[in-house]
């Protein structure tokens, strides 16, 4: 097996939003699919990738299994494939649900096989043929999750919390929490609801981790678990329940694409890019993982899938997890290697300096990119806009026997890049570096490391330099 990291899909593919399931012998991931370099949300159509249950680090892809333009409402492809869930239906087809853009209607494809190609069902509506989200007064249906009980009885949630008054932003529709419904074996002919089961605020909620949207629903030995995209946008919640239509109580955060609130880190103290999530929860050989994705090129519309190995405990907690570049390896990455920099989970400032989320070309912070457009194949991500101050840190290695470090880098930088193995301790090397026009590498020794550890990178110089890999050794 070789190694697997964070992001676990080639570095050029922009799947987020991704829902996980086992179907069969392979974990298949759903997303919805952004382009490199795009101005907006899921931009592309619907890919799949899938990998063997045996072997994680082994993805394939699928292909694309549904275009914009196959839905009769959209022949032009002009709206974008917000994000997607499938669920296996009773009849044994593969169901894709799906919105467009804010268009606040659901609609649905089908397949015989788990990674398509789909083709249009129809769309989520009552008994008398009637379009939810058509009309001043429907819910605003977004993010669709989809769950099919041990009873056969079939619920799509949907929602999104912006807040009671939202109603101007979608043509009169409701766009304050998460609602459920209960679907026909058809799978999108409404039997019951839409029922408000979770408020959501986001003006209000800030502060809390209260419902905004990417509903979906796993069930875990006998218990609901409910997960969802906090107000604070950044995270992955959960909350609990005994049925699968209400009674939900909130059990806590599952993981932050910038560690916050790991072992009570403050917003202010954030260790990545942050900006929205969205994804879920499987179980594969008996290991759970939480899957969520991550920013890039400084901007919100070319997110990327990632992954974490989690635990639940005996009495149904899931306890926060911290992002890491090994992800679904399952252990510590060797350290006599050498690694591509884009598996990075931690980039920010020594001071924390810099922060804006909402106005990205005046961050200070490295961040990820690559050369050329949107585009299949073709490993180049790499790291840039790394200047004085700025920290680029990796998770876990085993390090027994580290002796040397190697860099490659290019840029107008002078100075040095300090390498640490706890970022509040002193360097155990400082690796001199001059500009170079080209990728050239950049070598210093130090006594042999023990343990395992992470390794952060801190620039100390003038000038900005572009990261690609490094290298260790003994």
């Amino acid at each position: 097996m070789k190694q697997s990291y964070n992001p676990f899909l080639p570095s050029w593919e922009y799947i987020p939003d991704g829902e996980p399931y086992v179907f069969g012998e392979r974990l298949y991931l759903y997303g919805s699919h952004d382009r490199f370099g795009g101005d907006q949300f899921c931009m592309n159509d619907y890919v799949c990738w899938s990998a063997p249950v045996e072997d994680l680090s082994q993805w394939h892809y699928e292909g694309v299994i549904y275009r914009k333009d196959q839905d009769p409402c959209n022949p032009e492809g002009t709206l974008r494939l917000y994000a997607p869930d499938v669920q296996k239906g009773l009849d044994g087809r593969y169901y894709l649900y799906y919105a467009f853009d804010d268009t606040g209607i659901i609609s649905v494809a089908v397949c015989d096989t788990p990674a398509g190609a789909y083709s249009y069902h129809g769309t989520v509506q009552y008994p008398d043929g009637s379009v939810i989200g058509e009309n001043k007064g429907d819910i605003h249906q977004f993010d669709p999750g989809v769950f099919i009980d041990d009873d056969e009885r079939i619920y799509l949630y949907s929602g999104f919390g912006i807040g009671d008054g939202a109603e101007s932003y979608f043509g009169g529709r409701k766009a304050n929490g998460m609602y459920c419904m209960e679907l026909a074996r058809d799978m999108f002919t409404v039997i019951s609801g839409p029922t408000l089961l979770l408020k959501g605020n986001m003006f209000e909620g800030k502060k809390n981790h209260g419902f905004f949207e990417a509903s979906s629903m796993r069930k875990i030995d006998g218990v609901y678990y409910f997960i969802y995209s906090s107000s604070l946008s950044h995270e992955l919640c959960y909350m609990t329940s005994d049925r699968p239509d209400g009674g939900f109580i909130f059990g806590g955060t599952i993981v932050s694409n910038g560690d916050v609130g790991y072992l009570g880190r403050k917003h202010e103290h954030r260790l990545n890019h942050t900006g929205n999530t969205h994804g879920s929860l499987v179980q594969v050989k008996g290991k759970w993982y939480v899957f969520y994705h991550r920013q890039t090129n400084r901007h919100h519309f070319s997110r990327q899938a990632c992954a974490e190995a989690i635990t639940i405990n005996p009495d149904g907690t899931i306890p926060q997890v911290e992002i890491t570049s090994c992800g679904l390896n399952g252990t510590p990455l060797p350290g006599e290697d050498t690694y591509p920099a884009y598996i990075a989970c931690n980039l920010f400032t020594h001071d924390h300096s810099g922060y804006d989320e909402e106005n990205y070309e005046n961050d200070k912070r490295p961040y990820l990119t690559q050369d050329g457009g949107d585009r299949e194949g073709g490993e180049n991500q790499y790291i840039t806009g790394w200047k004085n101050g700025g920290v680029v840190g990796f998770k876990y290695f085993h390090l027994d026997g580290i002796s040397k470090a190697s860099i490659a880098i290019k840029g107008t930088g002078k100075g040095h890049i300090e390498l640490r193995v706890n970022i509040d301790k002193p360097p155990i090397a400082s690796i001199p570096i001059n500009a170079t026009n080209d990728y050239c590498t950049f070598t210093e020794g130090f006594p042999p490391l023990k343990g395992t550890a992470p390794l952060y990178f801190q620039y100390n110089g003038t000038g900005a330099i572009c990261f690609k890999e490094f290298s260790l050794s003994k």
